[in-house]
């Protein structure tokens, strides 16, 4: 297997509420809620960099597409970061999170690595870390 995710798809109980949060709240550009015309279809697309895009499926659809139960959400299965340029773009993706409904669930402060970060979740109980490390360059 070759080292490339394309691909990351998040599990949503609502996917208009998701779509809501993801392109009006966080400004992320899609085409909206796509396949709505196939049983368990509907999905919406966000292009987050060159080959890479985010998916809003919801739950059910997954579960009934891999085959596997629908289990209770936990938003300490997996977490995705968001890298910034400066401490104040950490504090402006968090306030913009905030203000679209997103629950702040550790604020942005120094950490022990020598960075700035914090935590929050998403309207799914999804949970995206918003860093800025010195050490790592954020390509625009």
């Amino acid at each position: 297997m070759k080292p490339r995710i394309t691909l990351i798809t998040l599990g949503v109980d609502d996917l208009e509420r998701a779509v809501r949060f993801y392109r009006d709240g966080l400004g992320l550009p899609t085409q909206g809620i796509v396949g709505t015309e196939f049983e368990n279809g509907a999905v919406a697309f966000f292009e987050l960099q060159a080959g890479l895009q985010l998916a809003l499926w919801p739950r059910a659809s997954l579960a009934d597409d891999s085959g596997l139960p629908s289990g209770a959400p936990s938003s300490t299965d997996f977490c995705l970061a968001h890298n910034v340029a400066s401490r104040e773009e950490v504090d402006a993706v968090m306030a913009e999170a905030g203000a679209a409904g997103g629950v702040i669930v550790k604020p942005a402060q120094e950490t022990f690595w020598g960075g700035y970060a914090g935590y929050f979740k998403d309207p799914d109980q999804h949970l995206w870390e918003v860093a800025w490390n010195p050490q790592l360059q954020t390509a625009e």
